[in-house]
């Protein structure tokens, strides 16, 4: 299996339309498993997958969205490291304390009645 990678690609999107367009067309591409707009002028497109084609996904917006795409960033996707932590007990300080009481609502006779 080919390891994911993550491919940064700037497009300049100036609207929502834009934006729409450029995740669909990103989302078409062969491999792709996650895409995202990323950026603080959210004008990066972030696609993550397996097998795909940075130079392919950049043709296919600039044919498409008729602009000039960039690409900023390929680097490969590392899977989290898993640390084992140690499972917390369920019922902490912040449980109240459960009190059970005995209530009896008749009382037990001495001596028999019918007898």
């Amino acid at each position: 299996m080919p390891p994911q990678m993550k491919i940064v690609v700037k497009v300049p999107m100036h609207c929502d339309k834009c934006r729409t367009k450029a995740l669909k067309i990103a989302a078409a591409a062969h491999g792709v498993s996650k895409v995202s707009i990323e950026g603080a002028n959210k004008d990066h497109v972030e696609v993550i997958g397996d097998d795909v084609d940075s130079v392919c996904l950049t043709r296919s917006l600039r044919k498409k969205l008729g602009c000039s795409c960039t690409i900023v960033k390929v680097e490969e996707v590392k899977p989290a490291v898993k640390t084992e932590e140690k499972p917390t007990p369920a019922c902490t300080l912040q449980c109240r304390p459960m009190y059970c009481e005995l209530v009896r609502e008749y009382p037990e006779p001495t001596t028999c009645s019918i007898m």
